[in-house]
């Protein structure tokens, strides 16, 4: 199945053109739908103070949390197409398309992509109790001893989780998932070796790893992260594997197109300015710049290889 790398949606030498006079001088209000805080909310307000400025109008952010994002993709997918609606999603936006059993939209028609702002990977980790330095070892154990080794979650269906099902379908091994309510909580557990298996955030694991509290096996993305250079990928081993949080500016779906290209313009050069790539670095991650299309495409290839995935793991959300 073709799969859009990061690579591929890179368009280089997007110029900006020059952005008209806006007739709605309302400001343009971004739905997070995830609380304050949190990676998906700090991007989007990185994003927010530039592209107002880009853009000639006032931006702000709005949080509206609940159901992994849901609750602020319903109040934009009904939301007048006028240009003052946006929402900023994470990889979870794809992935709710399958796993809950009925949404009050339709992920794939009620909205358009603005463009792509980033990806970032995760790491699989173990606690040092493990007897695995490398993922071919690692295979090996799991293979040893099947459905013996547990690992953690951030909650049921989570990026944590479809990377692992990925990686136990892929490397044809069996392991059982300990869903905790975030990251946070299961911290304890998996630093104490309760739960000595993770896939989580790189940057969220890079403090735990350079302790020497947890051992970093593999990277989840097909490139090695800057943060932990000296740490392969899955793909080095397993390849085809890749998976990504990534995130994204959406609109409503009749939002006219010229509004969609200026935006997108705009965010193309808000995205490439250092100060802005600066500090995705300290987050873990890297800018993807586009044009909408592409944006649009590769949502698209999300939504149908993870509805694959879940599928064949019976994952499922109410």
């Amino acid at each position: 199945m073709f799969q859009p790398t990061r690579r591929q949606l890179i368009i280089a030498g997007v110029a900006a053109t020059a952005l008209p006079a806006f007739a709605n001088d309302a400001p343009i209000r971004i739905t997070v739908g995830f609380p304050p805080g949190g990676t998906t909310d700090v991007i989007a307000r990185l994003i927010a103070n530039s592209l107002g400025q880009k853009l000639g109008r006032s931006v702000v952010v709005e949080n509206r949390a609940g159901a992994s994002g849901n609750i602020g993709a319903q109040m934009i997918s009904k939301a007048a197409p006028d240009g003052s609606n946006l929402l900023f999603v994470a990889s979870s936006h794809a992935t709710n398309a399958s796993l809950y059993k009925k949404l009050p939209f339709d992920t794939e028609k009620d909205f358009t992509a603005v463009g792509l702002v980033a990806t970032t990977p995760y790491v699989l980790v173990v606690h040092p109790q493990i007897p695995a330095r490398t993922v071919p070892e690692f295979i090996a154990l799991l293979k040893s001893q099947p459905g013996r080794f547990q690992y953690a979650t951030a909650s049921q269906g989570t990026g944590q989780h479809l990377a692992a099902e990925l990686f136990k379908k892929m490397a044809d091994v069996d392991m059982t998932q300990i869903p905790y309510k975030g990251s946070s909580a299961a911290f304890p557990d998996l630093v104490a070796g309760r739960t000595p298996i993770m896939f989580d955030n790189v940057a969220l694991m890079v403090p735990h790893v350079r302790s020497g509290a947890l051992r970093a096996l593999a990277i989840t993305s097909t490139e090695r992260s800057s943060l932990l250079p000296e740490v392969p990928t899955v793909a080095e081993t397993l390849p085809g594997y890749e998976i990504q949080g990534w995130f994204a500016l959406l609109a409503p779906a009749r939002t006219p197109q010229p509004l969609i290209r200026d935006y997108n313009a705009a965010l193309n050069e808000v995205v490439n300015d250092p100060a802005f790539l600066a500090r995705l670095s300290q987050l873990g991650a890297g800018a993807v710049t586009g044009l909408p299309a592409a944006a649009n495409d590769y949502i698209q290839t999300e939504i149908s290889r993870w509805g694959g995935v879940i599928r064949s793991a019976k994952i499922s959300l109410d």
